[in-house]
């Protein structure tokens, strides 16, 4: 656990939610934010509660984060894909949250068609790209935080990397092109999510895995609960390590099988550039004495199978 690594990802035993993250935060060191626009994207995907979506102590921890950081202005940006994303924002939590930080909800169902950037398909494998919510690409720094759990519609997980899919449009607002519609019928679709990471920036990226799904996902699925939250400014290596967490727990085949390097998210990922590219690379690190076993065990599952 001492060998050199050229991306940390931090473990953190999380009985308190809220000293959790702010340790995560003091560690990991986000960028200051002393004037700055800085957007958050949650997991708020559909109207179910944690681990399918973002614990609002989680999110509203976060935000308090960025605000006593010195944020100008923090905005929640949302598209949910399995429900009305108004709705799920209010029932779940995230619109009271955000009122009482004084943070602004965005829902990008709403955007007019110049919210939208236009990334063009060159070299990727979505067939006239997509439109990614300019809320991200013109943050001066963007904090996201995802849940722990496996996705049975193709993703085989949804961390870190597969978070960012609700920052992209449903819809072309002028053509009508249904880019969700494409994205999961496509036998690429795990390096479809994977590539639109190139283009979504994340400054820290929070993991919330105090509970979390083995097997279903990504609304429902068989419930684990390791306990642990986990922080990094490397998406690749945090999801590797989700992974392994996963493992640890016992998951789905397509999960449980073959390298985690090798896998389609991370491998397309790691080709992009978005984190590392072995799991030698990536160091573990646990930050109190209760989360040193799971993470050792991690790190064990990362050396024999990453």
């Amino acid at each position: 656990m001492a060998s050199p690594a050229a991306s940390e990802v931090y473990v953190i035993d999380a009985s308190d939610r809220n000293h959790a993250i702010e340790t995560l935060w003091r560690e990991v060191g986000p960028p200051a934010f002393d004037g700055k626009d800085v957007a958050v994207k949650a997991n708020f995907n559909s109207d179910d509660p944690f681990p399918a979506t973002t614990h609002p102590d989680t999110l509203e921890a976060i935000l308090g984060l960025a605000l006593d950081a010195g944020a100008r202005t923090i905005r929640l940006g949302e598209r949910s894909g399995m429900g009305e994303t108004r709705a799920v924002l209010k029932n779940r939590g995230a619109v009271g949250v955000a009122a009482r930080v004084g943070a602004e909800v965005v829902a990008l169902d709403d955007l007019p068609p110049e919210g939208w950037e236009a990334v063009p398909p060159d070299g990727l494998h979505w067939k006239q790209g997509f439109l990614l919510a300019r809320l991200f690409r013109e943050a001066d720094a963007v904090i996201q935080t995802c849940c722990l759990k496996t996705h049975r519609f193709g993703g085989h997980v949804s961390l870190s990397l597969k978070n960012p899919v609700g920052a992209v449009a449903k819809k072309n607002p002028e053509g009508g092109y249904n880019y969700m519609a494409e994205l999961h019928a496509s036998p690429h679709q795990r390096r479809m999510i994977a590539e639109i990471n190139r283009f979504f920036p994340c400054a820290l990226a929070i993991m919330d895995a105090t509970e979390g799904f083995s097997t279903g996902g990504p609304e429902r699925g068989h419930h684990i609960a390791p306990n642990v939250i986990l922080a990094s400014t490397d998406r690749v290596a945090l999801d590797a390590a989700g992974i392994a967490l996963l493992r640890l727990h016992g998951s789905t085949p397509e999960v449980m099988r073959g390298r985690i390097f090798a896998m389609d998210q991370i491998a397309r990922a790691a080709e992009l550039g978005v984190g590392v590219r072995s799991a030698q690379d990536l160091r573990l690190v646990a930050l109190d004495p209760e989360s040193k076993e799971v993470t050792l065990e991690m790190r064990r599952i990362l050396d024999e199978t990453g």
